[in-house]
């Protein structure tokens, strides 16, 4: 009974902690998300890039967050691959320097993380005061774990299982190695696997030599996540994930290899066990850092092992050049469902290629460029055209009603996909084309503020795309919410953009017409793209007549 009480309370703290840390990244993700591209994408010197993915790690909590962020930014080619792996090598370091935040002896702050960040989430108006409670509620999570860990292990610290589990690890490094490697990789986050290993050698339940190897373990075990959330992105993408694998791997093996041969209870004169644990993480991270200086050589010998896939170039052009509309499957409801499924994310495909140039901060296209793009948006017509002729001779009378209602909004939801096709090339095209022409400049502030209004826009259609294949309720929820807040936004644009003009700035003067008419474009196409939500939210009785579902803190 007491060992199902034990491996019961284990499984609960270890739950509860890895939950918290997800709720912290989320809530940053939600609330600052947008930003991150162009904090990531602006980087030119290796130090920039080192200094980025350590504030990004630490405001994350997850270098395996930063590493996939960098991956898709370097498979859109928005980043070369040296500044990639120098940025996740930074944040490798930031993920430990969260974990010396974390280990401190803070309890006190619990209650008032608690009372604060819920009054904050339940209270605030604004999508990002409510993030940041969330984000306070998640670090007291990640703290009340902690306790919890603690207490649960505490009673069977003189017990006769421990002390015969901690004999045999100190006797073969290899499995406490690799006993840290799968905790990390099970639980898909290095940090909460070492703060797990520094409670136990907090409380004297595993010796620090023991401690140390599965900390080395878990470094290995956290590159392992990120090459495996990778494997279906592009080839230089993988390139990075790999790349910090063979960094962090051969770093680990050696230093264990090294660990037989020194005797780490000297550390404690100096500093408590579980101090000397962190220091060992943080140290062992500080030396990744011996890589950058030979980022940018290691982009030929993992181009030889990890190909470029003939699938990488085509994929998208192929998505758009072949319609998903089957014609002889017409017969069979569920089949036929399915081709108009894929032909509205073929579609989300062009709409997306058109949109993302548009909003880039660099947009010098070639007539070549300017072609293409009007060739894509007669693709998109003609897709909504094929479309509707395929739903009219769908056999929707073996289809349940639930179906009919999904198809009819799958149908509606191309109509705005179409009509977010012609404001990228019929209100925002003409604008970037007179930027990248040098024909209209804006003035510092109202640049950066349409820059972040991009991003948040760009940000929603990736969300609003991934929900056609998922339908995520909380996804649509958050889309949701997005839809009001964004428009917010715009309002408090537009009025700092007239208080500029108020106050005599003759840039903002001179493109007044131009950034007005983009704040528009950009409300009216974030408006069709998160159109999707509603029926999603609807289906699953998530919406009401007139607002949102309330829901409780989660």
């Amino acid at each position: 009974m007491i060992i199902l009480y034990f491996l019961t309370s284990l499984f609960g703290a270890t739950m509860l902690l890895l939950y918290a840390v997800r709720m912290v990244q989320t809530g940053i993700e939600r609330a600052y998300g947008p930003s991150f591209k162009r904090l990531i994408t602006r980087n030119q010197s290796a130090l920039r890039a080192m200094l980025t993915g350590v504030v990004l790690a630490i405001v994350l909590q997850s270098a395996t967050a930063v590493t996939l962020l960098t991956a898709g930014f370097s498979s859109s080619g928005l980043l070369p691959f040296g500044i990639g792996l120098v940025l996740i090598l930074g944040a490798d370091l930031g993920s430990a320097i969260v974990v010396q935040v974390l280990s401190l002896n803070i309890d006190w702050l619990v209650p008032l993380l608690i009372g604060v960040g819920g009054w904050i989430f339940l209270k605030a108006e604004l999508r990002k005061n409510k993030q940041l409670g969330r984000i306070m509620l998640g670090v007291a999570f990640i703290l009340l774990a902690l306790r919890f860990l603690r207490e649960t292990v505490e009673p069977i610290r003189d017990s006769n299982f421990l002390p015969a589990m901690v004999v045999y690890l100190e006797n073969d490094a290899v499995t406490a190695f690799l006993i840290g490697a799968v905790l990390a990789l099970v639980m898909h986050s290095s940090v909460a696997t070492v703060l797990m290993c520094v409670v136990l050698v907090a409380i004297d339940a595993l010796p620090l030599a023991v401690g140390i190897t599965l900390v080395l373990g878990a470094n290995l075990g956290g590159a392992l996540v990120a090459v495996w959330q990778t494997r279906s992105m592009k080839a230089s993408a993988r390139r990075l994930a790999a790349a910090n694998l063979a960094a962090r791997g051969v770093t680990a093996i050696l230093c264990t290899i090294a660990l037989q041969f020194f005797d780490v209870s000297v550390a404690s004169g100096w500093v408590s066990d579980a101090q000397a644990l962190v220091l060992a993480h943080l140290g062992f991270n500080t030396l990744l850092l011996l890589f950058v200086p030979f980022a940018s050589r290691l982009e030929t010998p993992l181009t030889q092992l990890i190909a470029e896939d003939a699938s990488d170039d085509t994929q998208i052009d192929g998505a758009q050049a072949a319609s998903a509309l089957d014609m002889s499957v017409l017969d069979s409801p569920r089949l036929s469902m399915a081709c108009l499924r894929r032909e509205v994310h073929r579609m989300s495909y062009i709409v997306e290629n058109l949109a993302r140039p548009v909003t880039n901060k660099v947009f010098d296209p070639s007539p070549a460029d300017l072609a293409h793009m009007k060739a894509q948006r007669r693709n998109l017509a003609s897709a909504l055209s094929r479309l509707r002729e395929y739903f009219a001779q769908m056999n929707t009378q073996e289809m349940q009603k639930k179906d009919v209602k999904i198809v009819s909004e799958l149908v509606d939801y191309a109509s705005n996909l179409d009509a977010a096709g012609d404001i990228v090339l019929r209100r925002m095209l003409p604008v970037a084309l007179a930027r990248s022409q040098k024909e209209v400049r804006f003035s510092e502030a109202g640049w950066s503020e349409l820059l972040q209004a991009y991003e948040r826009m760009n940000a929603n259609m990736t969300l609003a795309f991934d929900l056609l294949i998922s339908e995520d309720v909380e996804g649509a929820r958050q889309l949701f919410l997005e839809k009001d807040d964004f428009v917010k936004s715009q309002s408090r644009s537009k009025k700092r953009h007239f208080a500029r003009v108020r106050n005599g700035d003759e840039t903002s003067l001179a493109s007044s017409n131009q950034h007005l008419e983009t704040l528009a474009a950009l409300r009216d196409f974030n408006r069709m793209i998160v159109s999707l939500a509603d029926p999603i939210l609807l289906r699953n009785g998530q919406l009401l007549e007139t607002r949102l579902v309330l829901k409780s803190v989660t």
